[in-house]
């Protein structure tokens, strides 16, 4: 039988190499990959993007109903809960009778009026 022309530790170099060889490419890709998806983000914070960032979104499932609504500035729709129990069917309504951030339950009395209406 021949014997192996190397040591242990020359076979062991050479395997060790060749599987270097093999991945290095693709470590490389990987790498790229990341950096540019850091200098993307870096640029974001920055704001050199062009585009404001915004935060996450909350997602609500289309047709949930809501429960409590306050006509601050961010409010958008008046809920039908809120229509029904003022008889107002707009936000600006609403807040020249309830006052800003007045909240609404459902099934929960009507806030106070405020003392401007």
């Amino acid at each position: 039988m021949p014997r192996p022309t190397g040591t242990i530790e020359e076979i062991i170099v050479a395997a060790v190499s060749q599987a270097i060889a093999k991945i290095s490419p693709a470590i490389q890709r990987h790498v790229a990959e990341l950096a540019a998806q850091e200098l993307e983000k870096n640029l974001n914070v920055n704001g050199n993007s062009g585009r404001a960032r915004r935060g996450p979104r909350r997602a609500r499932a289309r047709g949930a109903d809501l429960t409590k609504w306050v006509a601050d500035r961010r409010a958008r729709r008046v809920p039908k809960f809120v229509i029904e129990a003022t008889g107002l069917d707009t936000k600006r309504k609403i807040v020249a009778k309830f006052g800003e951030d007045a909240a609404f339950e459902k099934g929960k009395p009507l806030p106070k009026p405020s003392k401007a209406a």
